[in-house]
């Protein structure tokens, strides 16, 4: 029998393909819906499953030219995370977490709620043709406090 190279896209996809029917509750569905909106959106995305552990399963990550956004599962969430989130326009506002941060943005989806089928589509295109831009993402520094100004008797020392 021939074994599947593990360099091959069809071999990862099983393995994203595992790794939500594993969860087999409602966060398995929303990943699952989810997916199949990101494929939708860029049919030519490639998706796998990484940073697996022996205490971690991995977390599913779909990509075109670069990490467009990962599928992390938790107790109360499934968390999209946009890898350039932070330079995606969101008019439908549907980042709502790790709104802090200079590069990434994410989606927190709790249990029975719905995202914007045509709002997620355009978020994950919109990923994907900054990806193939080759634009720089502008990270945002952050602010070093400001010097302390030395006294008059300290600077007479």
């Amino acid at each position: 029998m021939k074994k599947t190279a593990p360099n091959n896209p069809a071999s990862k996809s099983r393995a994203v393909d595992h790794r939500i029917a594993d969860l087999e509750d409602w966060r398995g569905e929303t990943l699952s819906r989810m997916r199949k909106l990101i494929k939708e959106a860029v049919p030519q995305v490639v998706e796998e499953l990484k940073w697996a552990k022996a205490n971690s399963p991995g977390v599913p990550v779909w990509s075109h030219d670069g990490i467009i956004c990962t599928g992390e599962s938790y107790k109360s969430v499934v968390k999209l995370t946009f890898a350039k989130g932070a330079s995606l326009k969101d008019p439908a506002k549907l980042f709502n977490s790790s709104l802090e941060g200079n590069t990434r943005r994410a989606i927190d989806i709790k249990e029975g709620e719905q995202v914007d089928a045509d709002a997620f589509k355009g978020l994950i295109r919109a990923a994907a043709e900054l990806n193939g831009s080759g634009k720089k993402v502008k990270k945002v520094a952050a602010k070093k406090p400001a010097a302390k100004k030395k006294s008059a008797k300290a600077k007479a020392k």
